[in-house]
C-alpha cells in the first residue's frame, strides 16, 4: 500500500513532524503550499484583520495553492497534517482536499497545536472529498515527537 504524508505548515511545527512521520512510515511527502506565503502579520491570531483571521471567520474561503502538482493517484492512503486554527483545519486543506480526486482512498489527518483538539475539523473536511474516501481522524500532537512514539501510533492504526 502507498503512502503520501501531505501537510500544510505555516510555521514548521507541521513540516517538522510531517517529515519525521515520513520516515517512520517510508512514505513520500507533499507540501501544500498558498500561492502567497502567509507572514508573521498574517497569522496574528489577536487581530481580527489578519490574513487568517478573515480566512477562518469565512467558512467557504478557499485560499489559492501555489500548484497543484501532487500526483494523489500514485496513493492509497493519505496521512493529512497541518495545525488546528480555530479548533479546525486551515480552509487551505479543504482548497488541496477540492482540488484532487480521493475517492477510494483512506484519509488519516493529524494535526498539530498548542492546545486544542481536533473539534469540528473532519465535518468540515470531508463535504470536499468525495464520499467513497474513507477517513480516519488521528491524533492532535502538542510540539515535539519523537520517531518511537510516531511508530507507536501508526502501528495502533492498523492500516
Amino acid at each position: 500500500m502507498s503512502k503520501l504524508v501531505a501537510f500544510f505548515s505555516a510555521s514548521g511545527s507541521t513540516r517538522k513532524l510531517a517529515k519525521n512521520l515520513a520516515e517512520v512510515l517510508g512514505a513520500d511527502t507533499y507540501e501544500i503550499k498558498p500561492a502567497t506565503t502567509y507572514t508573521g502579520r498574517d497569522l496574528n491570531w489577536n487581530d481580527s484583520k489578519s490574513r487568517s483571521s478573515v480566512e477562518m471567520a469565512d467558512i467557504t474561503s478557499r485560499p489559492e495553492l501555489a500548484d497543484k502538482a501532487a500526483q494523489i493517484d500514485k496513493y492509497d492512503t493519505i496521512f493529512l497534517g497541518f495545525p488546528i486554527w480555530w479548533y479546525v483545519a486551515p480552509h487551505i486543506v479543504n482548497s488541496f482536499l477540492e482540488s484532487y480526486d480521493f475517492g477510494g482512498k483512506t484519509i488519516v489527518v493529524f494535526a498539530t497545536s498548542g492546545g486544542s483538539g481536533f473539534g469540528e475539523t473532519l465535518n468540515q473536511l470531508k463535504p470536499s472529498c468525495a464520499d467513497s474516501v474513507k477517513w480516519i481522524q488521528g491524533q492532535v500532537f502538542r510540539s515535539r515527537v519523537d520517531k518511537t512514539a510516531l511508530t507507536d501510533w501508526v502501528k495502533s492504526l492498523a492500516l
